[in-house]
């Protein structure tokens, strides 16, 4: 049998030795390269072949979640583990929602990575222990779902509107911070209506509350 080639992809020596020397332990599993940053891991898969990246999210440059899109587009079949400390579920949620097969935190243990690992190429969902009491399976299929939580078909704009709006300003008021037109931002509030298919700005605060949608500041 062949040995997982994994990537790591982490903006801290340390933790990637670390994270390797866990990995070392199991002869079916083999890192094959190391990026500290989503360009430098983008421009290693362009030259190395692997089966499975394990990343971080808050990395320099190009964040985690920019990265796993990128490698989406360019890389279908590859399968992403996101090992990180942040432990809020909007983050794990962002990033189902933008590719990730699995999210791992940094304290869970050393036999977790690689049951992590495993898990996730065996073509499964992976949710650290940490989080897997407060999500489901159906809002991980519908956070998959982009048609249903389109978070990532979003503009900047949007986004920048959309914490706006859960954060309850007005439409004169974001105008003003954003140095747009009231009627640019009613634009921007109707298409996110239309995008995630609720009928008033009520509903879509109470979907995004209710869903932690809510993109990471």
């Amino acid at each position: 049998m062949e040995s997982i080639r994994i990537v790591i992809a982490d903006d801290h020596s340390l933790i990637r030795q670390g994270i390797k020397s866990i990995i070392c332990q199991d002869r079916a599993m083999v890192v094959v390269g190391e990026a500290a940053d989503g360009l430098e891991l983008l421009d290693l898969l362009s030259r190395r072949e692997a089966d499975m990246v394990i990343m971080d999210i808050s990395m320099p440059g190009m964040n985690g979640i920019e990265a796993m899109g990128r490698i989406r587009e360019l890389y279908p079949d590859m399968l992403l583990l996101i090992l990180t400390m942040h432990s809020n579920r909007q983050y794990f949620y962002h990033s189902i929602a933008a590719g990730a097969h699995g999210y791992l935190m940094k304290d869970d243990s050393d036999t977790e990575l690689l049951h992590a690992i495993r898990t996730v190429f065996e073509g499964k969902t992976y949710v650290s222990p940490q989080l897997s009491r407060e999500v489901t399976d159906e809002m991980i299929a519908a956070f998959r779902d982009r048609k249903r939580v389109p978070l990532a078909r979003l503009t900047e704009r949007e986004k920048q509107v959309l914490q706006m709006v859960v954060k309850g300003y007005t439409s004169k008021e974001m105008a003003e911070i954003l140095c747009l037109s009231p009627r640019t931002i009613d634009h921007h509030r109707a298409s996110l209506l239309k995008k995630f298919g609720m009928k008033n700005t009520v509903d879509l605060i109470k979907y995004v509350l209710s869903n932690s949608i809510v993109v990471p500041e």
